[in-house]
């Protein structure tokens, strides 16, 4: 996926059998890889762009994301467009989703606790090692050593689009060029993969995104314009 992903497990379970759980993860967060990734000639994704593979014989899985990112564009006015860049790549929602399925498939295996990371999208489940709520820092924009806000919580999805990972890579689908005016937008939700797909929108809009993050129901969010200020939901999770 072109970025670093790491998981922190924090049941009370045998060593054996987390290691298990953390090689089934990374399996399948390879397999996605292999699938969707626009780095690799032979994915599907790449292959399904240059017409070498018709969309009737993908795989269910790149079938169902390209309807989600249908969805996706209708729901967010086209500003979510898997074609933003003139081809395929659908990976401003295949991250957190890809992210999110790991997360529930670890739930269902018996590890309730843990926080799934793939570079600066994360969910956290249940409580950290320390029995408290998870904290989960949002990198500064400009200083990628730094946080610009810490959030608290248990069973949150927090994804953040902007240039802190890969410069200024989402486009403006209606102007076809870099967007402009949101230097990062963090929204946190329940399922990684909209939470993906809604700051990679709102980052697309530019300063509209505010307004529309506002009018988004069943999320929160946090921004940085491009000339520094900070504006968020009076209801998200801060902690020091």
């Amino acid at each position: 996926m072109g970025t670093a992903i790491s998981l922190d497990l924090a049941d009370d379970l045998p060593a054996a059998t987390l290691h298990d759980l953390a090689e089934e993860t990374f399996g399948w967060l390879r397999e996605v890889d292999a699938r969707f990734s626009t780095y690799r000639d032979d994915s599907e994704v790449c292959r399904l762009d240059r017409g070498e593979l018709r969309l009737g014989d993908a795989s269910a899985d790149l079938r169902a994301v390209l309807e989600r990112c249908a969805d996706l564009w209708a729901a967010t006015d086209g500003y979510f467009d898997a074609y933003a860049t003139g081809r395929l790549d659908p990976s401003g929602y295949v991250k957190g989703w890809s992210a999110q399925v790991a997360s529930d498939r670890l739930v269902a295996a018996g590890a309730a606790n843990h926080c799934l990371n793939a570079g600066g999208d994360v969910v956290v489940r249940g409580l950290s090692p320390t029995r408290e709520p998870w904290r989960i820092g949002v990198a500064h924009p400009w200083n990628p050593m730094a946080t610009c806000l810490v959030l608290a919580g248990s069973d949150l999805a927090v994804a953040t689009s902007g240039v802190q990972h890969r410069g200024q890579h989402v486009r403006d689908p209606r102007r076809g060029e870099p967007a402009r005016g949101l230097r990062s937008v963090t929204v946190v939700g329940a399922d990684l993969g909209l939470a993906d797909a809604y700051a990679t929108a709102a980052v697309a809009m530019g300063e509209a995104g505010i307004g529309w993050l506002d009018r988004l129901p069943d999320h929160l969010h946090a921004v940085v314009t491009d000339d520094g200020r900070l504006l968020h939901s009076t209801r998200l999770p801060l902690t020091d």
